[in-house]
């Protein structure tokens, strides 16, 4: 089975409680430290079997291999896919079964990460994750004051639209965050507006 690794937690001695988000599923695992054992590296994805066992509390991680990619020698593209795929687990957090959606996202996603700009990459999955998740709001009135929005806008957490001095912030062309948001593409922001969108999803899923 594959799937990615979006959390680890240390255990006793030097073992660890890993996270593992696959097409299914996200549970944690038990993975014992030891000398013939592969280092379990957060972020990855893996191939790897579970085993059950009534007498332990979790499943144990047994097969592992990771899958590798040739970005992940690269230290700022690696740092953004950490910063990322952290973002999975608390969203996740009360939730063992899921949608094959999200693992399909990070599995594009790990494909396109060495060839394009990480952060239009996040801020696209972004669009699509909310659209999937039915929370994608429009550009037309201010989540705070509910009053129309013009030409100009900021946004909150999970891109809801507000008026930028509702809430201190830079303002943003309507008609490209609307175009935005219907087409899912960065294609007609410039990099600073990318930046600014990074800054609002790494806030959280």
């Amino acid at each position: 089975m594959k799937g990615f690794v979006i959390a680890l937690r240390k255990a006793k001695n030097e073992d660890v409680i890993s996270t593992v988000l696959t097409t299914h599923s996200v549970r944690s695992y038990y993975r014992f430290f030891g000398a013939r054992h592969s280092i379990l590296q957060f972020g990855h994805l893996i191939d790897f079997e579970a085993e059950e066992d009534q007498g332990s509390f979790m499943p144990r991680l047994r097969g592992l291999s990771h899958l590798g990619f040739d970005w992940l020698y690269d230290n700022n593209r690696l740092l953004l896919w950490h910063n990322y795929i952290k973002l999975f687990e608390p969203h996740f957090r009360d939730t063992e079964e899921i949608d094959p959606f999200y693992f399909d996202l990070l599995l594009q996603s790990v494909k396109k990460w060495g060839k394009q700009n990480p952060k239009r990459i996040i801020c696209e999955n972004y669009i699509q994750l909310l659209k999937y998740e039915g929370r994608l709001h429009d550009t037309e009135t201010c989540y705070i004051c509910e009053m129309p929005i013009d030409e100009e806008l900021g946004m909150m957490q999970a891109f809801i639209p507000v008026h930028s001095y509702c809430i201190d912030s830079i303002a943003l062309k309507k008609e490209k965050l609307t175009y935005f948001f219907e087409s899912g593409k960065t294609l007609y922001l410039d990099d600073n507006e990318v930046e600014y969108l990074y800054g609002v999803a790494s806030k959280g899923l």
